[in-house]
């Protein structure tokens, strides 16, 4: 890669930094578990406590503290009720979250941009 081709990638990555929006970066989406579950729920009305444990290959307690996170940040939607004599609780992703869920991808995208060779 040439010397300005360098520099011009420099550039934009230093330009993407020093970018307001770049700062508000969403640490809340950012964790594996919590990205996971919210990717998974962007693509499916809703899931299941089981389905989202199985799928992420997490446990009942991590998954309940990741849950629990987006929950409280309005990103997801928790509604409880039973099967039988079973508890079934049931996410699904709120606006807000899908929204926070752009963001985050909007920011990756941005630094993939500035920082892939092209």
């Amino acid at each position: 890669m040439s010397s300005d081709n360098k520099r011009k990638k420099l550039e934009g990555l230093t330009g993407y930094l020093a970018d307001p929006g770049a700062r508000d970066f969403d640490r809340l989406v950012y964790e594996r578990v919590r990205l996971g579950m919210m990717s998974a729920l962007t693509v499916n009305r809703s899931l299941t406590f089981s389905d989202l444990k199985d799928l992420l290959q997490t446990t009942d307690g991590n998954l309940s503290v990741h849950a629990r996170k987006l929950e409280d940040a309005g990103y997801v939607a928790c509604k409880k009720s039973f099967e039988g004599r079973f508890p079934r609780t049931e996410y699904r992703l709120t606006p807000k979250g899908r929204r926070a869920l752009e963001r985050y991808l909007d920011h990756m995208e941005a630094l993939i941009h500035a920082t892939r060779e092209e």
